[in-house]
């Protein structure tokens, strides 16, 4: 598939038929995931495949499903046949950037004026994300505000960060979401050229 057509169909998809996904394809997506960029090389970004049933119904209950199905919604996160839960681990930056080749003109670590772990995390996701189109499935994000008890259902370790939960499989026809009616903002409004408010020559 060419990438302007992946990218033209990548949109979160929260419903999904019972159809199982070939392992195989998980692996390349994920595989295709930690290929983000990295500060330093670091490769702070860690994933958890989920694919039992039990497993992807306990996290069904702690998303609180059942409240979204009773809203008239369809019941996306159990349905969806694998689970990404997709993490950061900060402490890879701090050691990566104590080793010598990346210590500042003083000998000491950078200072991070940006936290670059959260960059790259969601340069993951966003591989994760097109990398599930390219194999022909549809994925969605779910963030981790809305999931209480994740570390603890899936063994996280304290220093590892998930950001959320990606949902994979083959798209069933599902509501599309509301948000989409705001439209996106004309080219002109977020590109800039030259300097803030430039336009293009």
């Amino acid at each position: 598939m060419e990438f302007s057509d992946v990218v033209a169909k990548r949109r979160m998809v929260r419903n999904y038929r019972s159809e199982p996904v070939d392992p195989a394809a998980v692996a390349r997506i994920v595989d295709t995931a930690r290929r983000a960029p990295s500060a330093g090389f670091s490769q702070g970004q860690y994933f958890i495949v989920l694919t039992s049933q039990d497993s992807r119904a306990a996290l069904a209950d702690i998303a609180g499903e059942a409240e979204y199905v009773a809203l008239g919604m369809d019941p996306w996160i159990s349905a969806a046949p694998v689970h990404v839960a997709v993490c950061v681990k900060e402490a890879d930056y701090h050691q990566r950037y104590q080793e010598p080749d990346k210590l500042d003109a003083s000998g000491a670590e950078i200072g991070w004026p940006i936290p670059y772990w959260w960059i790259d995390i969601g340069a993951s996701l966003m591989l994760l994300l097109l990398a599930a189109v390219d194999e022909g499935l549809a994925a969605g994000f779910f963030g981790v505000h809305r999931l209480e008890g994740l570390r603890d259902l899936l063994g996280v370790p304290d220093d590892v960060v998930p950001i959320g939960v990606v949902t994979l499989g083959h798209a069933a026809p599902d509501r599309r979401s509301s948000s989409l009616d705001r439209g996106r903002k004309p080219t002109e409004e977020v590109v800039h050229y030259e300097r803030w408010g430039g336009a293009a020559g």
